[in-house]
């Protein structure tokens, strides 16, 4: 965004644009389908709340990464775009086998540059991901890494693309946010830590986060709260 900067005594007056970001955000996403989507919610939550709830969710990390500076904005997508999708933004499927190699092929299409991060972190803001994304993220690190509470991460990028680091790393246990910083420190990399934060998996989590975020997660889930409240 266009600044104007103070004026020296005698300067002629004008306009400095911010340098432009360089940075590639790529959210790797699964549509929110019904039983396929969030399946930890239920109960007790039903199928189609948790596919409500997992909605609302990308929705609003969509909505933050539009808001947040970029060179390119991409939702690597395992299904179908929907309403749920703001502009801005380009879709590319996602990659064949585990999570492993799928977040590998997102980096693939990198060419400078990247963040990526997923679906389950709706409480995530503009000023949080900035600190990969701005004109000058990547003038001091090689990688940034965001460990999730549940022993995950929430987000990877890397100032040159580097999958052959995320290749092989076990996906989905209570060890792989470790293992894969681990692959980070081996290959030499200078690493930015950004805060833990929680994945929506449970619903205490989904408590947890819609009691400190706005948008549509939280009001979604004080709608189905009510609804499922004894």
């Amino acid at each position: 965004m266009a600044q104007e900067l103070p004026l020296t005594a005698g300067a002629p007056s004008q306009l400095r644009a911010s340098p432009p970001s360089r940075t590639t955000v790529l959210v790797i996403a699964k549509e929110p389908v019904p039983g396929r989507v969030k399946t930890r919610l239920t109960p007790p939550y039903s199928p189609t709340e948790a596919a409500r709830l997992a909605e609302a969710a990308l929705h609003d990390t969509l909505c933050t990464v539009a808001r947040t500076p970029a060179g390119r904005r991409v939702l690597v997508l395992e299904g179908r775009p929907g309403p749920w999708l703001p502009a801005g933004f380009e879709v590319v499927p996602q990659g064949r086998g585990g999570l492993d190699e799928r977040i590998a092929s997102a980096f693939e299409q990198c060419d400078g540059p990247a963040l990526l991060i997923g679906m389950d972190t709706p409480q995530v803001t503009p000023g949080l991901l900035a600190q990969s994304t701005g004109p000058h993220a990547w003038d001091e690190c090689d990688a940034c890494f965001g460990p999730a509470a549940d022993g995950g991460f929430w987000a990877l990028g890397f100032r040159r693309p580097r999958p052959d680091l995320v290749r092989g790393v076990p996906m989905s246990t209570s060890r792989t946010g470790e293992m894969q910083r681990h692959r980070l420190a081996e290959a030499g990399l200078t690493v930015r830590e950004l805060p833990v934060l929680r994945d929506v998996d449970t619903a205490a989590d989904a408590e947890q986060i819609a009691a400190h975020c706005d948008g549509s997660f939280a009001a979604v889930h004080a709608g189905l709260s009510r609804a499922v409240a004894p």
